[in-house]
């Protein structure tokens, strides 16, 4: 089997948020970074809400381990009282490693998966991710590609068979991944026309910023059109660290 990837589940484990139905199934082969973090009024020391809220805010969290582990994922966990939430994500990113950001919605048991493919850049990080998660598994894949305006169809043709050929050497199974091209000038759109039959979608991000790209613009497009899962794969880690002032555990 490959290695799990590291996928990141934040949770705003005070406000009520919990881990849709299916997302444990469709994690199964992850490492889940299960991330829960409360947003601190800035006249608030986050020493003093974690004084406060540390008990309850570890219960949540206890629940939702728990959920990834019966369903056969790894789990590690954070506990973070921040004032900047899309930094202390941002940072959480970096130093686990993460592959891919979670946008929950529930879904079933996963059976037909939206990969959506953008280009050369990022791909070697979008097998590790596809294949991570869904080698020896009985997941559909779907590949598709938004053919640029200099890229021919044959062009687009090859980068969907070389990725798919790939994926047949991590575990995927050849017969399991369709190869789709579309000519929809705008790439959100093309993903949304596309995702209905599916029950998660597996998008990279395109934002030079982490953060904006997953609680952003084009996510919201994609995560309010798409009643599933969306699985933001992201890019290296730049070269200069990212801080925050939120406290963890």
């Amino acid at each position: 089997m490959t290695d799990r990837p590291n996928i990141l589940v934040p949770v705003r484990v005070l406000e009520g948020e919990s881990i849709p139905e299916g997302i444990p199934d469709l994690l199964a082969n992850a490492h889940v970074v299960l991330l829960g973090y409360h947003v601190v009024p800035d006249q608030t020391a986050t020493d003093q809400a974690r004084s406060q809220f540390e008990e309850r805010a570890n219960d949540r969290l206890d629940q939702f381990e728990s959920m990834f582990l019966d369903a056969g994922a790894t789990v590690e966990r954070r506990l973070v009282f921040t004032h900047e939430a899309q930094a202390t994500i941002d940072r959480t990113i970096y130093e686990h490693n993460c592959l891919a950001v979670l946008v929950p919605k529930a879904t079933g048991p996963p059976e037909q998966v939206l990969v959506a493919v953008r280009g050369t850049v990022g791909v070697d990080r979008l097998i590790r991710l596809v294949s991570g998660l869904f080698a020896d598994s009985d997941v559909d894949l779907t590949l598709c590609h938004v053919r640029e305006e200099d890229e021919t169809v044959e062009d687009a043709q090859t980068l969907l068979d070389a990725i798919a050929d790939r994926l047949v050497e991590d575990g995927v199974t050849a017969t399991a991944i369709e190869r789709r091209v579309s000519t929809e000038p705008d790439p959100v759109e093309a993903i949304v026309e596309s995702s209905e039959d599916f029950d998660a979608v597996v998008m990279g991000e395109s934002d030079p910023s982490v953060v904006s790209f997953v609680f952003g613009l084009h996510s919201q497009q994609v995560a309010d059109r798409f009643l599933g899962p969306v699985l933001v794969l992201q890019r290296e880690r730049p070269d200069e660290e990212v801080d925050d002032d939120s406290q963890g555990s």
